[in-house]
């Protein structure tokens, strides 16, 4: 089984939104770091130094590569990232190997040959 890890930006009020999207879409679980801090192609604004942007959460999630384009459609279309500049981003990249995932994996299998 082949895999890819998709990679969201997303502001923190959206974060349980797209969890639960991406669950929907067949994703098994996440990974969130919280309050990262990214810029886009206009600097933050600042007031006394202090930063006005909101929040964050950085979303990983790795997931069956048959999965992953339409997971990552779904993650952009749920958190409006086309809609308006600095909403968020996510992207996919290639898993060569992937370790303590043997769990998933059975459960994507069943599923797979259930639908067969």
């Amino acid at each position: 089984m082949h895999f890819k890890l998709i990679i969201a930006f997303v502001e923190d009020d959206k974060t349980d939104l797209v969890l639960e999207t991406a669950r929907k879409c067949g994703a098994k679980g996440a990974t969130v770091v919280s309050n990262a801090r990214g810029e886009g192609l206009n600097q933050p604004k600042t007031f006394f130094g202090l930063t006005l942007e909101t929040q964050r959460d950085v979303l990983l999630f790795l997931v069956e590569e048959r999965l992953s384009r339409y997971i990552l459609e779904e993650i952009a279309r749920v958190a409006e990232f086309d809609n308006k500049p600095g909403t968020g981003i996510a992207f996919q990249i290639d898993v060569e190997d992937a370790i303590g995932i043997r769990h998933q994996v059975e459960e994507l299998t069943q599923e797979l040959e259930d639908k067969l």
